[in-house]
């Protein structure tokens, strides 16, 4: 397949190494700074990254950028007609307004807060070990996250994620704390904590803790590459379900849909 590249940062690099190894073609690299892009673009210019898109001949796009970037490069990019993987986060607020734009153009988006077949394993574990907890009253839950100090969102999407999933298990917490605690915790919160330190790739560690013990399940990530794998794998099923018809353009997708 040959595919774009929107944002050639550690990740996008990390990619198209991923890529390569898969046997696909990277036929451009589209970035606001990385001087070895073959197309460097002005900050907030979405034309010049669909032109520099459309014109490299691509079958698909993954887009790893900024969060304060992804919407304008979404918009540039859905019309275009061709698979678009996102892995940036933070833009989770926008989700709706990215859905009627695929909806409107026929556009095919696939976005999710982490790419590892690991960690996509890993909410599947925390929902359920939510659900089984959630029946002794005695545990309490809580998650935390730690990542890299060159990370420009917090908490991380895939916290986010693991605590939506806890949410689910749990019907008893019902609101997500990010900030710190100046009084007791309510029954309801759920306290969704972040470190940013060093070169951490990702850790995501849910506690339940009781009286008498505690338990905890961790995801620890040992580098980049997983993330950038599974979003080359994601392009590829993304594809070739919709080749398929399995599933259909004008929506906007997540791993639940691929895997």
């Amino acid at each position: 397949m040959k595919i774009a590249l929107v944002g050639y940062g550690k990740m996008g690099h990390m990619i198209e190494s991923c890529a390569k190894a898969m046997g696909h073609e990277i036929v451009a690299t589209v970035d606001v700074m990385a001087k070895d892009a073959t197309n460097l673009v002005a900050a907030g210019d979405g034309q010049a990254v669909a032109e520099a898109v459309k014109k490299s001949g691509a079958e698909g796009v993954i887009e790893f950028s900024h969060p304060t970037a992804v919407i304008t490069n979404l918009k540039a990019l859905i019309p275009l007609g061709i698979p678009v993987v996102c892995g940036t986060t933070g833009w989770a607020s926008s989700e709706s307004e990215i859905e009627k734009l695929c909806a409107s153009s026929d556009g095919i988006c696939m976005r999710s807060s982490n790419f590892s077949i690991g960690v996509n394993m890993f909410y599947k574990i925390v929902e359920e070990a939510s659900r089984i907890m959630a029946e002794y009253s005695d545990y309490d839950v809580a998650v935390w996250e730690a990542h890299h100090n060159q990370k420009a969102d917090s908490p991380s999407g895939t916290a986010l994620e693991v605590a939506r999933r806890v949410m689910n298990g749990n019907k008893s917490k019902t609101e997500m704390v990010f900030d710190a605690f100046h009084e007791k915790p309510k029954a309801n919160e759920l306290h969704v904590s972040s470190t940013r330190i060093g070169f951490v790739p990702g850790t995501h560690t849910v506690f339940f803790d009781s009286p008498a013990d505690s338990i905890e399940l961790t995801h620890r990530a040992r580098s980049r590459e997983g993330f950038a794998k599974g979003s080359v794998v994601a392009l590829e099923k993304l594809s070739s379900k919709i080749a398929s018809g399995e599933l259909s353009c004008g929506k906007l997708y997540g791993m639940e849909d691929l895997f």
